[in-house]
């Protein structure tokens, strides 16, 4: 199975999408939205940011599924 290591970041403040591209060695819990200026915290029921705001998942759930 191959990664897909770019996941759009949707901010539920303003709505602004951004393309991002995830690192494969860290879990990143904090992300700043580069319109409204607001920090997005990970969910509590998610590993990261980017399960939690993107529209695909990290790396690291990736692999899990891939299992």
């Amino acid at each position: 199975m191959e990664l897909r290591l770019k996941s759009v970041v949707t901010c539920p403040n303003c709505g602004h999408k951004k393309e991002e591209t995830m690192p494969v060695d860290e879990c990143v819990t904090t992300y700043t939205c580069e319109s409204c200026k607001i920090t997005l915290r990970k969910k509590s029921t998610c590993c990261c940011v980017y399960c939690s705001y993107g529209n695909v998942p990290c790396p690291s759930i990736q692999k899990e599924q891939g299992d």
